[in-house]
């Protein structure tokens, strides 16, 4: 089969389309044929840069998000049968840890990714764990199947389940039309909260409020904080959506925060080590709330979501597998909105 194989480390021309040995599913595996598999920021662009801080064995395929279809799979598996359209969620909890026995495998302290600690979804054929792979419903595109498993769960995640967000709570969601946080505006919003986009350019603001927020503010152009308060009556937002760790807009966001706020937050592609105000922390009794990991139950509610119509994944474009670097130019120039998906069955 063809797949895009890494062996090297450094820019998109080290990604290289080659003819590897078609994997087999191994016990209590499933082997699908991939339709789409979108580019990531970080377990795509960051893993093939070298600067990802686990270890990658190479050669290595990435690829943290395939969907498809069951071709074929283990005797002992009775969930899926071949022809099932399917998702695969990129963690692959270890079930034996605590967290795992106590049926936290969104906290598992040895979780395995697909695309990372294994070989992912660029290629023609993937071979993975069947209890953590999804059926996609036929409403939704395998495009689209990849985009809601990958990011809504965590924008559940983040949202209703750390946050908590109540009806009619105000919601700042910075970076507001990235993949992450276009899920959480459109999260936010099936969860009846009002919800401010935060975004770089006047453009990208338009764009999130097309997402479904209710306004948003430039916060390259203008005082974050001092635009926030403008728009909730100095009073704040409830809760801050911040995904991006820049030191630069991290304080702004931050003293955005209404009394008794919360800021939940599951990346730092920004930067990732930002100034904390403790004074303001506990003043205004805040609480700044961490999440790495997703459960098969947020999962469903994204999968359940799309299915009603209430959420929809935001895509840009797709290309054949063969254009893996390329693809990777466009996300790195962060220069569009919308996932860029490789599907390997184009010509």
């Amino acid at each position: 089969m063809n797949a895009i194989v890494l062996k090297e480390f450094g820019g998109p021309e080290v990604l290289r389309l080659e003819s590897v040995p078609t994997p087999k599913p191994a016990t209590g595996e499933i082997l699908i044929k991939v339709h789409s598999v979108s580019v990531n920021r970080t377990l795509d662009c960051v893993v093939r840069s070298g600067k990802y801080p686990v270890k990658i064995q190479l050669p290595h395929v990435l690829g943290a998000d395939p969907a498809g279809e069951v071709v074929d799979l283990d005797d002992g598996i009775t969930k899926f049968k071949p022809g099932d359209r399917v998702a695969v969620i990129s963690a692959t909890p270890c079930q034996k840890c605590a967290p795992c026995l106590k049926g936290e495998d969104f906290n598992c302290v040895d979780n395995k990714r697909i695309g990372v600690d294994r070989w992912g979804g660029y290629a023609e054929l993937i071979s993975v764990p069947a209890r953590y792979a999804v059926k996609v419903p036929d409403e939704i595109s395998f495009a689209e199947g990849t985009v809601i498993t990958r990011h809504f769960p965590m924008a559940f995640h983040l949202l209703a389940s750390k946050a908590a967000v109540k009806p009619g709570e105000r919601v700042l969601v910075m970076g507001a039309t990235g993949a992450l946080g276009s899920s959480c505006v459109q999260v936010a919003k099936m969860l009846g909260a009002k919800v401010i986009a935060g975004a770089g350019t006047d453009e990208r603001v338009e764009l999130a409020r097309k997402y479904g927020a209710d306004c948003g503010i430039n916060y390259r152009q203008l005082d974050l904080a001092q635009e926030v308060m403008h728009l909730t009556d100095n009073e704040g937002v409830d809760i801050v959506c911040e995904n991006i760790s820049d030191p630069t807009l991290w304080p702004g966001a931050f003293a955005s925060l209404a009394i008794n706020g919360r800021l939940v937050t599951a990346g730092a592609h920004g930067g990732g080590t930002v100034t904390l105000d403790a004074k303001r922390l506990y003043m205004r009794r805040l609480r700044v709330i961490g999440a790495a990991g997703t459960s098969l139950a947020d999962v469903e509610k994204a999968l359940a979501a799309a299915r009603q119509g209430k959420v929809r994944a935001i895509i840009n474009r797709t290309l054949p597998l063969r254009d893996a670097a390329e693809a990777h130019r466009i996300v790195e120039n962060n220069q569009i909105a919308g996932k860029i998906i490789l599907d390997p069955t184009q010509d």
